[in-house]
Order: structure tokens, then C-alpha cells, then sequence
């Protein structure tokens, strides 16, 4: 659906922002900024980029959930409608979390949709709504893949003497996933 109903025919207003910027982008994915925090150069670059990526498959996820409590159905309707947006809301709190961390490491956050579709690892979802059963097996698959990333990525940060980042890896992404989980699996038969 790429048309628009604007009555304008040099369609100029999808082109352009109103104010366009007279620099452009002043800072890529692929930088990273010097920062105080008294942590190696090579560390926080390696934390930005495995970061960069968790935070992809987190917004993919939230998004996952959202989309699975919007078209919920069935027998499970109000009970997977309230966990669905129960979980989607602490995926948020995650979202945020992680691009800060990737923001106060000196990096630039993924923020918008066609980045995040190009960068996560976490299968595509058909647009139509699914049975029940397969939003859950749909949504445990992307937990798999977050936890698994995760679980490397902690290792690795702390490996790199980057305690603050396996900190949020381990207290906040880890430990939130698996409590997920362990709700989603009680919903298969």
C-alpha cells in the first residue's frame, strides 16, 4: 500500500522533510564516538555492534507481540490478548534500555522500521493473522534467537571488560526472555 490520498499531484511532500537537513547524517552505524567511560575503544565498538543487533531482534519481537495481541483469536482470545501486550510493554522497556546503552557507548541507535527489517535475525511474519498455536511457536522461535545472541553476547562483553553492557545483557534481557518463555510454553499442549 505505497499509495497516497494527499490531492497533490508532484508528490514533493513524500519526497522531502519539511525542513531538510543542510548536513545530513552527522553520525553512522558504523561509528562510534570516544566516550569517558573508562572502557577500551575496541570494547565499546564490539559492545555497539552486538548491541546494534540485539536491540534489531528485540524491536522485531516487541513488534512480534504487538502484532500477535492485535490479531489474537479463538478460545485463548482475552487470556493471549493480555499476555501478548503484557510482554510487548516489557520488550519496550527493553528496547529502550539497550539503545541507550548503545547510545551512551558512543554509537548511534537502530531506530527505524526498514532498518531493523534489514538487520534482525528473527524470521519474517506473514501479514495475516495466524492460529494461536502458531503465534506461540512463532514468538518462542524469536525468544530462542534473542536468548541465544544474548547468551554469546554476555560472554563476550564480559570477556571484554564491558561489565555494564553484560549487566543488561544478563539482569534484563536474559532473565526477562526466559520468564517469557516459561509463559508462552505453558500455552502449548
Amino acid at each position: 500500500m505505497n499509495t497516497s490520498t494527499i490531492p497533490r499531484d508532484d508528490r514533493k511532500h513524500v519526497r522531502e522533510p519539511v525542513t531538510p537537513s543542510p548536513t545530513g547524517e552527522v553520525q553512522g552505524f558504523e561509528h562510534v564516538q570516544r566516550t569517558p567511560l573508562a572502557l577500551d575503544a575496541t570494547a565499546a565498538l564490539s559492545s555497539v555492534e552486538s548491541l546494534q543487533q540485539l536491540l534489531a531482534d528485540t524491536i522485531t519481537l516487541r513488534d512480534l507481540y504487538k502484532k500477535h495481541h492485535w490479531q489474537a483469536a479463538g478460545p485463548k482470545f482475552y487470556m493471549l490478548h493480555l499476555l501478548f501486550d503484557k510482554h510487548a510493554g516489557q520488550q519496550s522497556e527493553l528496547v529502550d534500555l539497550l539503545a541507550e546503552r548503545v547510545q551512551t557507548l558512543g554509537g548511534v541507535s537502530v531506530a527505524m522500521g526498514a532498518d531493523v527489517a534489514a538487520m534482525t535475525l528473527i524470521p519474517r511474519a506473514p501479514a495475516g493473522r495466524e492460529h494461536s498455536e502458531a503465534q506461540l511457536a512463532r514468538l518462542l522461535h524469536a525468544h530462542e534467537v534473542v536468548l541465544l545472541e544474548a547468551r554469546a553476547m554476555a560472554r563476550l562483553s564480559a570477556a571484554a571488560g564491558d561489565i555494564g553492557t553484560n549487566d543488561i545483557i544478563v539482569s534484563d534481557v536474559l532473565r526477562v526472555g526466559e520468564l517469557q518463555v516459561w509463559f508462552l510454553a505453558q500455552h502449548i499442549q
